[in-house]
């Protein structure tokens, strides 16, 4: 329940809270999700990502994700030494890398628990769209005011990742 306020109050202690009740959030929901399959919130968005787009080289992954192709690279690497994923060579240009899914990394997508974005996502879209943007501008402001413009951020999984890697436990995978 929201306390009333003074109309003359400084509401920057509120708006801090509730920035610190977000971070927060995030932040445990994160530390379940690495608990429970090993795997950072990046890690999932991009294992979700190679699902999602199949074989795939690191740009498109990085697009996919809003991600640099360093970052991506780097998780990637770690994802690649854990068995996760795979990378080969096309066979029409060497330059060319693909990653796929390997059936270690599929059975750790299906095991995943689904994001936190997820119900927040469902609840955003049921807003009026005129709410929708007035939250989005609003989030861009603070943002800004933050100086946060120019990070490097973990996007939202976007209302494609509903489909079940569990479904595809059963087609073939390269160990």
């Amino acid at each position: 329940m929201t306390a009333r306020r003074h109309p003359d109050r400084d509401l920057t202690e509120d708006v801090l809270v509730a920035l610190r009740r977000i971070i927060r959030a995030t932040d445990l929901r994160s530390r379940e999700l690495a608990r429970q399959t090993g795997l950072t919130t990046a890690q999932l968005i991009v294992l979700r990502a190679i699902f999602q787009l199949g074989e795939v080289n690191t740009r498109a992954i990085s697009a996919q994700v809003s991600l640099s192709p360093a970052t991506v690279t780097t998780i990637m690497d770690r994802l690649s030494v854990r068995g996760f994923i795979e990378r080969y060579r096309s066979t029409t240009d060497r330059r060319v890398v693909y990653t796929r899914l390997t059936h270690k990394g599929l059975r750790a997508l299906s095991a995943a628990p689904m994001p936190l974005q997820e119900a927040f996502g469902a609840r955003f879209r049921a807003l009026p769209g005129t709410e929708q943007h007035a939250l989005v501008r609003t989030l861009e402001q603070i943002a800004r005011m933050m100086d946060a413009g120019d990070l490097d951020w973990e996007p939202l999984l976007t209302a494609g990742d509903h489909a079940d890697p569990a479904a595809e436990l059963n087609s073939p995978q390269p160990e």
